[in-house]
């Protein structure tokens, strides 16, 4: 007995010896913009396509510009409001999106910098959009339910709730001397909505083709080009090598993605997950049919979207993505100044879907 114990406690003392604090090189790492919150709201999708999107300006005309997330948010509503109204509330009504929603958006009415919309924020100083779902979705039943006695407009009155919480559209304003429209001022910032991908991979429908993800917060029915996962991995790093941010929906409900220690990953079964957030640890191989179990059995779902703008390297050459985060910086429930590495393997796992510029993809895939 004596024996086993001063076995096991050489065994301890070794594992302890061995344990390593992670230690990142960088080896991408793409311009973006300062981290900002999403205060309690859950329009990750429109803060992170901000986000995006402001890196692709500045790929494209090298201007560091601060856009509005809120007036990309303010102008997505009224069209989760007509779906749900056109399936007479056999939809969901909620506050999530996806990164499509934000481009569309876009598409139809443009850009406007933060400074120029005035979103409503609470006493704090914050988003807080706490009551908007509720008293938006209390107008709407009442007109699904009883349509002909509605005494005014749904639209008008989703138009004067969506001003009075987020802030009221504007037409026109005045950017660094020069005034522009939001459509003029798409124009100036040189993005084409309809250069923008969104792909995933999963073996339900076929590769190498297109179909409507369905996912909860995809009210749009929005399109998705499938691809094996390799696939899926190749197409981030070979656009962030290329000098393309990428945009990330993805599942963050695993113990082991931890905002406070910045760091997202998939230890083998059996580690203890509080440790492997602090010293490097072993994961599991990640396979397309493991991936899809796990999308099947709801263990992955789209839970928030994020914005990759590098990727790193641990002292053992594991890759890890630079993911720009929503939640603020700087407090002690948030370290890495608001950025998480994802390791490759809780990227294969847990991606959901990606968007990049079709110039950032592989010339056979264009094809």
């Amino acid at each position: 007995m004596k024996n086993n114990i001063s076995f096991y406690i050489l065994v301890c003392i070794s594992l302890l010896c061995n344990a390593q604090s992670y230690d990142f090189k960088t080896i991408v790492d793409l311009d973006a913009t300062d981290i900002i919150s999403q205060g309690n709201t859950g329009t990750c999708w429109s803060f992170s396509t901000s986000s995006f999107l402001e890196s692709e300006i500045i790929r494209l005309t090298g201007k560091h510009i601060d856009l509005s997330e809120m007036y990309i948010v303010r102008n997505t509503y009224p069209k989760k409001a007509w779906n749900y109204v056109m399936r007479q509330g056999k939809a969901q009504f909620s506050e999530g999106g996806l990164a499509h929603d934000a481009i569309n958006s876009v598409k139809l009415y443009g850009l406007v910098p933060n400074t120029t919309f005035k979103a409503v924020m609470d006493e704090k100083g914050r988003f807080n959009h706490s009551k908007l779902i509720d008293t938006l979705k209390t107008t709407l039943d009442q007109f699904i339910k009883a349509p002909k006695q509605y005494k005014s407009t749904w639209q008008q009155d989703v138009n004067t709730i969506l001003d009075l919480q987020i802030g009221e559209n504007i037409n026109s304003f005045t950017y660094n001397g020069i005034s522009y429209s939001p459509m003029s001022f798409l124009e100036m910032t040189k993005i084409n909505p309809d250069d923008y991908i969104s792909v995933t991979s999963f073996l339900h429908q076929p590769f190498y083709s297109t179909f409507i993800l369905n996912i909860p917060d995809n009210f749009s029915n929005g399109s998705f080009y499938n691809v094996p996962l390799d696939d899926l991995v190749n197409i981030v790093n070979n656009a962030l090598k290329k000098g393309f941010t990428v945009e990330l929906d993805c599942d963050v409900s695993e113990k082991t993605f931890s905002a406070k220690h910045g760091l997202a990953i998939i230890p083998i079964d059996g580690q203890d997950q509080l440790q492997a957030l602090t010293t490097v640890t072993p994961e599991k191989a990640i396979t397309q049919k493991f991936r899809q179990e796990e999308f099947e059995n709801y263990n992955t779902t789209d839970d928030h979207l994020m914005h990759i703008t590098g990727f790193l390297k641990d002292q053992n050459g594991t890759i890890y993505y630079k993911v720009k985060n929503s939640w603020g910086k700087n407090s002690d429930r948030i370290g890495n100044n608001g950025y998480v590495y994802m390791s490759e393997a809780y990227f294969r796992l847990k991606t959901i879907s990606i968007m990049v510029h079709k110039d950032a993809f592989f010339k056979h895939l264009k094809e």
